[in-house]
């Protein structure tokens, strides 16, 4: 007589299944969350994205060529600070560092904490806007009324010239935008910000 063939074992093939479907979710959890600041980094190495090359040192070259820069700044809500650039537009020549100052004010009663991200427009620009020093992503506090100047220093690569199809390319805005920050402690109270020149310069 023939023995009745064994039951097919289902729990342990869709333990096994579950355990395979949770290990790729996991691992696909795990990238998208690695994928932020690799992503991060790429803009950062060639701007793409709006996002400013990141430099060490001054251009060892200036043409020229000369080309407007625009300087624009905002405030989220919730953040009750005026900010400003001490000029709205520079004119430089392709090569030559700059350092402009923007001021930050808090207008509230009581010590608030700020942070600014950037941009730069258009984004083709943005490959050759090279920052040296800035202020954004670095938090500041600022006690009600005080007042704050804060430097970002650059430059345009002067590699621009040998992309013909940017000879057209006059002028590049850099935008901050101040929001209020939620996750930085701030300073102690009493602590003195900055001066002028040493505005809690970022890693850019």
């Amino acid at each position: 007589m023939d023995k009745p063939a064994s039951a097919p074992q289902r729990p342990q093939n869709l333990g096994r299944t579950a355990l395979i479907c949770s290990g790729v979710v996991m691992a696909m959890t795990g990238l998208s969350f690695a994928a932020v600041p690799l992503y991060d980094m790429f803009c950062r190495a060639t701007g793409f994205g709006g996002t400013p090359k990141i430099g060490t040192a001054a251009a060892g070259t200036i043409l020229d060529r000369t080309m407007s820069v625009r300087f624009d700044a905002n405030v989220a809500p919730g953040l009750g600070w005026k900010f400003e650039a001490e000029s709205p537009e520079i004119k430089l020549r392709v090569g030559e560092t700059k350092t402009v100052f923007y001021k930050i004010t808090n207008r509230t009663d009581r010590p608030t904490t700020g942070i600014a991200s950037y941009n730069i427009a258009p984004d083709k620009g943005a490959a050759f806007f090279v920052k040296i020093q800035c202020f954004c992503f670095t938090e500041h506090t600022l006690q009600p009324g005080e007042s704050l100047e804060a430097p970002v220093v650059f430059y345009i690569d002067p590699e621009i010239a040998d992309k013909r199809e940017l000879d057209g390319l006059k002028a590049i805005t850099l935008s901050y935008t101040y929001f209020a920050s939620k996750s930085g402690q701030p300073l102690a109270q009493g602590a003195s910000l900055p001066a002028k020149g040493d505005a809690g310069t970022s890693n850019l």
